[in-house]
């Protein structure tokens, strides 16, 4: 029997600033929307062209906090998550529907504005806590093995 796999692996730049909400329990949610090009050679002309798809990512806790306060429009990031599928009824009574990506690991690409992220990019696994290993920023000969 074979099993069931839903994983989405994706790198792109940001299209828009993180929009950061929380719920009513206080939980926080941060919307990303991210371009990732795909290239095509063009029949006609035969040459190569790249067209952008959009993607809608959801990024729940502190990882969506970390993801809003450090990341803006046109950044680099690398998501890795899993498809869902939404469905609700919209204002005008017609059923609706979305698939978006949840987040189980943003990493951040490139550097933020004209500074430096400290050397190297930062990964941030769900569930990470501000100051957690995840945030470590040292060279592989920092490392004691």
């Amino acid at each position: 029997m074979a099993a069931n796999i839903n994983r989405v692996v994706l790198v792109g730049n940001l299209t828009r600033d993180p929009e950061l909400r929380h719920t009513p329990s206080g939980m926080a949610v941060c919307s990303l929307r991210i371009a990732v090009n795909t290239r095509r050679k063009d029949s006609a002309t035969g040459q190569w062209t790249e067209k952008p798809n959009y993607f809608d990512i959801t990024v729940w806790g502190n990882q969506g906090e970390s993801c809003a306060q450090y990341l803006a429009k046109g950044r680099p990031v690398a998501v890795d998550g899993r498809l869902e599928w939404r469905e609700w009824d919209a204002q005008d009574g017609t059923k609706r529907q979305a698939v978006e990506i949840i987040a189980d690991s943003v990493q951040f690409l490139g550097s933020r504005g004209d500074g430096d992220f400290g050397g190297g990019n930062q990964f941030v696994p769900a569930g990470a806590a501000a100051g957690s290993d995840a945030d470590f920023q040292g060279s592989d000969d920092d490392i004691p093995f």
